[in-house]
């Protein structure tokens, strides 16, 4: 197993040119959000926008859209039809496909909800969806209801459990999964062949290759100020702009976890562990890049 270093990150970040445009600083579709759930849309946009890219794409159910629109003013906005909850409706479905398929990468699932209608929705998306997809929160929990789904995928997927989650995709308790942690994300990399992204104190990035090795990094940045709701959110953003803006996938997921603890160390320096939000760690992404960028 190797540790993340700052070399690899500054490598697997996109150096815009002069001459870019918001079209060559890629795009990412977002569907997330339900009622009483717009917090976990937000997070996971700002971070995304705070990570360089060059057109953001909410897709959200159409009753939280005014909280949202107001706190991301640089998102464009897809108010979608939802079911009588507040979730995204399964009408939403050929709408999306063809929004994700326009895109260059995109993430599903920050607060999402479980319903069957939103196991539809990501179901069909991951079946048909032809861009690399980060696949987060509710999107797994999903998933962990008919995991031979990903086997079904025509792009990469890069999934960010925590513990909680992963203990629904592979059916172990969370004592047993932070008990071999290098393990678990290797194991389920291997059977369902995604990148597997394992949050949490040394956050593993699993990758499964042609050679049956699979490559394991552990992440050394980010501290227990973090461990908060919304942080997984932030990360979400952070690894899909990564992947928008034409990293490889691996790349993007090493990266993300990365930038992200750079910046949550940095919101801890200034807030302190017991007070720092995950709207604070959003605030430090750009602290986080000066400091990869200018590291020697």
């Amino acid at each position: 197993m190797k540790i993340t270093d700052y070399t690899l990150v500054k490598n697997a970040i996109y150096m815009r040119p002069d001459d870019a445009n918001k079209g060559s600083c890629g795009s990412l579709l977002s569907i997330s959000g339900s009622y009483g759930m717009a917090g976990a849309s937000i997070l996971a946009g700002k971070g995304a926008l705070r990570s360089g890219i060059g057109l953001l794409k909410t897709a959200l159910p159409k009753s939280i859209y005014p909280i949202a629109s107001q706190c991301m003013l640089e998102s464009v906005f897809y108010p979608l039809d939802e079911t009588e909850d507040g979730k995204i409706s399964k009408n939403n479905i050929p709408f999306l496909i063809e929004q994700a398929n326009t895109s260059k990468a995109v993430l599903i699932g920050c607060g999402m909800s479980v319903s069957e209608d939103t196991k539809k929705v990501v179901y069909s998306l991951i079946e048909n969806c032809t861009k690399p997809m980060v696949i987060d929160a509710d999107a797994l929990n999903c998933v962990s209801e008919n995991k031979g789904i990903l086997k079904k995928a025509k792009a990469p997927i890069i999934i960010t459990p925590h513990p909680g989650e992963m203990s629904r995709l592979n059916g172990l308790s969370i004592k047993e999964i932070n008990s071999n942690r290098e393990q678990a994300a290797k194991a389920f990399a291997e059977q369902y062949g995604v990148i597997c992204v394992l949050k949490g104190k040394g956050t593993i990035i699993a990758k499964p290759d042609s050679s049956n090795e699979t490559e394991l990094f552990i992440n050394p940045t980010g501290n227990s100020g973090m461990a908060t709701g919304g942080s997984g959110d932030v990360l979400a953003g952070i690894i899909g702009a990564l992947l928008a803006q034409g990293t490889e996938p691996y790349k993007s997921a090493i990266a993300g976890a990365f930038i992200h603890g750079i910046a949550g160390d940095i919101a801890a320096e200034k807030y302190g562990k017991i007070s720092m939000l995950p709207s604070n760690i959003v605030d430090c992404i750009h602290l986080a890049f000066n400091e990869i960028l200018n590291h020697k």
